[in-house]
């Protein structure tokens, strides 16, 4: 039977399907939550025949999650999984003709193909054995390599189905992809291989690493498709860029074929690559590469016009500290930086100047250049006029949060994903010119037996008179005359931003096990957010943690104030900057009965040495700490540990470059020292974020004990991941 299409106006647009009457729905368990088939990503083909998009599943016996690409007949809303296997399929991109789509992935890998040998018209006398013996060291040489391929690859597989088959065979990982426009060949980043210095130093020296001079440059490759379709079998690539000074990031390809416009910065480090600029290689001269756009902040994500003329790309405008400041749109005549780049402002066109938010560019239309960006708890699409600057808004206002956005050929549909306070993402096709979209997918059947809560907008005022916003979740049988316990969960960024979506299938927070359970959870848009404008992502510099409590305590007392919390039941926790602020409040307010800190800061000096994003730190305090040691006092949640009072959870991945373990421990330890009831957990091999089923359900677990112990008095369970080892109970 064919699945109907779903036709929805806009004010339909998220209507849920067959959700049940509230006494037939149960609380999910967190196995339930992380078995939840979600979607990751979409591409619609170039003549908008299909979708292809990606549906995230869980693999319990792996440990993992695994991306499986899907295609939805966008005529019949049929779906069909187009790729299966243990190994998760990553970006994808469909060919310009529709013949192939392309995607990486870690699969088992097929053979080589040997490169074709021209014929020699005759053999010089007395040279046969040394020709010989070369060619057998080609082949050793070849096998060798074939031998030791990355792990992942670029494969194509038909819209019509059939196996896939691969595509690249590269020595390094491929990272990102795209066709080239007349679908000859695929352009590929990768870092460069394993030099002989490098086998010869590890050869006598062993494994070691020099602190930020151990890395490979990021180049671009290409692979011809055409030659590797005669045998359905990948081909060696050819090296485009070989700049040793020169780490690629995003590409992109002009309309003929003939360029490459390319960010890229002095290294793959991450203070270097907040520092790009743009360059072209012109594959028809040689490979010659030329320098673009080169303002002393990063300058990224250059797209072509499509007549070729022209470049659009974001750039920070030479801002010392862009961190919290606006990217702008602009665009350059690719003739003129073909003479010189452009360094200055006069050098190029603002397009986005009176646009008070970050765009993000997404693509150069005949109708315009299209962008999408936040607006305070929704994200929006919009189309910008390159000729005149201005702006339109594609995409309906109201609870909207938009996904990925991809297009047609000819720019005439386009496909997006969405979610709102009532579905999961979800997948939609829509005109282009006039948004009417149609809804292909229905993720949110998923749930339609699940006690979930409601999620609405409040807003308070700061003490310093700052507007706020933030996202108030009720029990769906919230009644307005009790008062709950409340749970303040913080996001982090700091230019994150916490949207009212339906938060089914959380990995971190159980929250909607928390409002079955009768509490409210409040997630408040701190000064610092994205999605109000530049001057309001300002307010914390300079005033880290400090603002940020004052932003969540008005909040939970606007909400005490209102009737609605029990002031003596109040708990605080959030990832990364939302574990920072969490841990400033461990250590300035006693008026929380838990809290929980994930990935946080406790002390910004122990964060500046010690993490691989230093310029982060210098963009919010203005200063090193041996320039300003009492800015770094004041933010620090360690500086007041003695005052500390409150049960903390602390929670970090062992691995974690961005906020390493040292501040978990330094927390950890000022607190037991203050005789504090705390406890500390790293997550083996895990970096900023906790990335598998199990260990998320351990996460997640975890804060969930925590709360329920000291907000409700409940025991830890005795199989309760809070608890050592030492501490579980002993059975033969």
């Amino acid at each position: 039977m064919k699945k109907p299409v779903l036709y929805l106006s806009v004010l339909g647009l998220f209507a849920s399907a067959g959700m049940l009457p509230a006494q037939t729905k149960h609380t999910p368990s967190f196995t339930e939550s992380l078995n939840l088939r979600v979607l990751s990503g979409q591409q619609i083909s170039p003549d908008g025949k299909f979708v292809a998009y990606r549906v995230r599943q869980t693999d319990w016996k792996e440990n993992a999650y695994v991306r499986q690409i899907w295609l939805v007949n966008t005529a019949t809303g049929e779906s069909f999984q187009l790729t299966r296997g243990k190994k998760a399929v990553g970006a994808m991109e469909w060919s310009p003709d529709g013949r192939w789509l392309a995607f990486v992935t870690e699969r088992e890998q097929s053979a080589v193909v040997p490169e074709e040998k021209k014929p020699e018209e005759k053999k010089i006398e007395g040279k046969e054995k040394e020709e010989d013996k070369k060619d057998e060291k080609d082949k050793k040489k070849d096998a060798d390599s074939n031998e030791k391929p990355a792990a992942q690859q670029i494969w194509l597989i038909s819209p019509l189905g059939g196996e896939a088959w691969q595509l690249t065979r590269h020595p390094a990982d491929v990272g990102g992809f795209h066709w080239s426009k007349d679908s000859k060949h695929i352009a590929f980043t990768a870092p460069n291989v394993e030099s002989k210095a490098e086998k010869d130093r590890k050869e006598k020296y062993s494994d070691y690493e020099v602190f930020e001079a151990d890395y490979r440059q990021n180049q671009i490759w290409t692979v011809d498709v055409a030659s590797a379709e005669k045998n359905f079998l990948p081909v060696k690539a050819a090296q485009i860029t070989k700049d040793p000074k020169l780490s690629v990031g995003g590409f992109n390809w002009s309309p003929d074929s003939k360029l490459i416009a390319f960010s890229a910065s002095k290294s793959p480090s991450l203070p270097a690559v907040i520092d790009s600029d743009i360059y072209i290689v012109d594959l028809a001269h040689e490979n010659q590469v030329r320098p673009a756009v080169a303002f002393s902040s990063p300058d990224r994500n250059p797209v072509f016009s499509p007549d070729g003329k022209f470049l659009a790309f974001t750039t920070a405008f030479d801002q010392q500290y862009f961190f919290y400041a606006n990217s702008h749109i602009a665009v350059v005549e690719v003739d003129k930086v073909f003479s010189a780049p452009a360094k200055t402002r006069a050098d190029v066109r603002d397009l986005t100047a009176k646009f008070d938010e970050d765009p993000d560019l997404i693509d150069w239309a005949p109708d315009g250049i299209y962008f999408d960006a936040q607006q305070k708890t929704s994200s929006h699409l919009y189309r910008l006029n390159p000729q005149t600057a201005e702006i339109a808004q594609v995409t309906p206002q109201g609870a909207f949060y938009l996904g990925d956005v991809s297009f047609t050929a000819d720019f005439k549909t386009l496909a997006l994903t969405a979610d709102s306070p009532a579905t999961m993402s979800e997948l939609f096709i829509s005109p282009a010119d006039k948004f009417a979209p149609r809804k292909l997918t229905d993720m949110t059947a998923q749930v339609s037996d699940w006690n979930l809560g409601t999620a609405e907008i409040v807003t308070w005022k700061s003490q310093d008179g700052t507007s706020i916003e933030g996202v108030l979740r009720k029990p769906a049988d919230y009644d307005p005359s009790k008062k709950y316990p409340l749970l303040v969960m913080i996001h982090g960024g700091p230019t994150g931003v916490s949207i009212p979506t339906l938060s089914a299938g959380d990995t971190y927070y159980p929250v909607q096990t928390w409002l079955a359970r009768g509490a409210l959870v409040l997630q408040p848009n701190y000064r610092g957010s994205a999605g109000y404008g530049a001057a309001f992502r300002a307010l914390n510099v300079r005033n880290l943690g400090v603002g940020d409590m004052w932003d969540v305590m008005s909040g939970v007392d606007s909400l005490i104030a209102k009737g609605m919390v029990d002031p003596n039941k109040l708990g605080s926790m959030g990832w990364s900057q939302g574990g920072y602020i969490s841990a400033f409040l461990t250590t300035n307010t006693d008026r929380f009965k838990a809290i929980s800190v994930g990935a946080g800061i406790s002390d910004w000096t122990t964060y500046y040495v010690s993490t691989d994003i230093t310029p982060f730190t210098l963009h919010y305090l203005h200063a090193t700490p041996w320039d300003d040691p009492a800015i770094y006092a004041k933010t620090s949640p360690i500086t007041n540990i003695k005052k500390a009072k409150t049960p903390t959870l602390i929670q970090s991945g062992s691995n974690d470059k961005r906020v390493p373990p040292s501040d978990a421990f330094e927390l950890y330890r000022g607190l037991q020292d203050q005789h504090i009831e705390s406890r500390l957990i790293t997550y083996t091999g895990f970096g900023h974020g906790i990335t598998k089923p199990k260990s998320n359900r351990a996460v997640l677990q975890t804060n969930f004990d925590w709360f329920n112990h000291f907000l409700w008095g409940d025991a830890f369970p005795k199989d309760s991941p809070v608890l050592g080892s030492s501490q579980l109970e002993q059975t033969k």
